[in-house]
């Protein structure tokens, strides 16, 4: 379920703008890692609430000694759940995909569930029921922590959230670099889903004719998306400087 949610969320998100949407679905994907998030954290809450039962109950003093078949399985789960995050994770970054890599999360989140029910196994196996019930409660909290990342980082592509200074700084150095350019006066960036917007204010010698302070606001558009490929536009605006 959590891989089809990724997979309509990516799909949805690269739909070109239309009409209704001129500026694209990209925020269609967040909000598939939302629903990620809150998958991973019913599962962490399932977890810790099993676990806490058995501690509370003492349940795991009734429950028969498993077999070394059950651990054979846990450990193949393991394998299998950690393959698959390593997996999902690369081609994430290959589409750039938050969606997808909740989903690798979430497989991430798999695998700590096997790697407790190991321990528990093991710890049964060896006189100590109660470890099980003890990992449960400690990985509940693992996956609770991924849970609350993914959807903080899925909320902050929503809100159109600024990339940050150290971000601006790079583009008003590409900007004034460009010939023709008297002075960077303003730079706004911001998330939007998976891509990003930003926007320039130059100040040109006001003495130009519009052709020409228009083909100075080209080369700096051109720029900043030739450098940094996951801005989907760059608005550059002119403001005249009287030499």
């Amino acid at each position: 379920v959590a891989t089809f949610v990724a997979y309509i969320g990516t799909a949805m998100a690269r739909k070109p703008a239309d009409e209704n949407h001129p500026y694209g679905h990209e925020k269609l994907e967040p909000v598939a890692s939302i629903i990620l998030g809150m998958i991973l954290i019913f599962t962490a809450f399932g977890i810790g609430e099993a676990g806490i039962k058995e501690i509370i109950y003492e349940g795991y003093e009734t429950d028969e000694t498993p077999k070394m078949i059950a651990a054979v399985a846990a450990g193949v789960s393991i394998v299998a759940k950690e393959a698959m995050y390593w997996y999902t994770k690369h081609y994430a970054k290959i589409l750039e995909s938050d969606a997808f890599m909740a989903d690798a999360w979430h497989h991430r989140g798999d695998a700590l569930s096997s790697i407790g029910a190991l321990i528990g196994i093991i710890g049964s196996m060896l006189g100590y029921p109660v470890l099980d019930a003890v990992a449960a409660l400690v990985i509940s909290l693992f996956i609770f922590k991924i849970a609350v990342d993914i959807i903080n980082d899925a909320i902050t592509k929503i809100t159109d959230h600024s990339l940050g200074r150290e971000f601006d700084d790079k583009v008003w150095e590409l900007a004034i670099k460009q010939e023709g350019v008297e002075s960077v006066d303003k730079i706004q960036s911001r998330k939007f889903g998976s891509r990003s917007y930003v926007d320039i204010e130059i100040s040109v010698n006001g003495d130009l004719r519009l052709d020409e302070a228009h083909a100075i606001a080209e080369k700096v558009h051109d720029a900043v998306e030739a450098e940094f490929p996951n801005v989907k536009h760059a608005l550059v605006y002119v403001n005249p400087v009287k030499e």
